[in-house]
């Protein structure tokens, strides 16, 4: 067998190589994980909007990149406030925060976490995941994810989101994603249940 000749520290990226996980010295190198891609339905296919289910994630995903752009925007300037704070003029977190929604996005994909369908990507995890996915990225997902970014940024407006970014990345979600109406809102994920 293929597995007696070879050192256990080569047979896991050998069976990577086949498409395979296993984790050598468990249940005697026999114990085989598998992953497939998420079947994605007509909607998460074809749809020029994001779906309903996907929506928080998304958002989040934008609040998250709009905080990171501006936290990394105002670590280049040399000269604080009076507050001893990095504070950018209008028009440099205006440009940041455009940026931030015209960038390319191909970090972020779907994947099938406990049999639902997940929007993946930095920003989103909430720890280790426990098992192995297959997670789907480009297509359609980052003109997605660039229009819902431009969205808040017209609903919101840029001073409103630097305002909350001064409060932390947590002030800029509960801005974007929260509130009644918001996509993460209690009644958005009963809407989402019903679909």
């Amino acid at each position: 067998m293929l597995t007696e000749l070879v050192p256990a520290t080569m047979r896991l990226s050998l069976l990577l190589l086949l498409g395979a996980w296993a984790v050598p010295g468990a249940l005697g190198d026999r114990g085989f994980l598998s992953a497939t891609a998420p079947h994605l339905d007509e909607e998460e296919k074809y749809s020029a909007h994001m779906p309903a289910h996907l929506r928080c994630d998304a958002c989040r995903a934008v609040a998250y990149q709009m905080w990171q752009h501006l936290a990394k925007a105002e670590a280049k300037l040399h000269t604080p406030d009076s507050r001893g704070r990095q504070e950018l003029s209008e028009s440099e977190y205006t440009d940041v925060l455009d940026r931030s929604c015209s960038q390319n996005w191909q970090d972020y994909g779907v994947r099938e976490v406990n049999q639902m369908k997940r929007l993946t990507g930095p920003g989103l995890s909430k720890g280790p995941e426990r098992s192995i996915s297959v997670m789907v990225t480009g297509g359609p997902w980052p003109t997605r994810l660039s229009r819902t970014c431009l969205q808040h940024l017209g609903d919101f407006g840029e001073d409103k989101i630097y305002e909350a970014h001064h409060q932390g990345q947590e002030a800029v979600e509960a801005l974007l994603c929260g509130g009644a109406q918001g996509p993460c809102s209690v009644e958005a994920a009963v809407a989402r249940e019903e679909l």
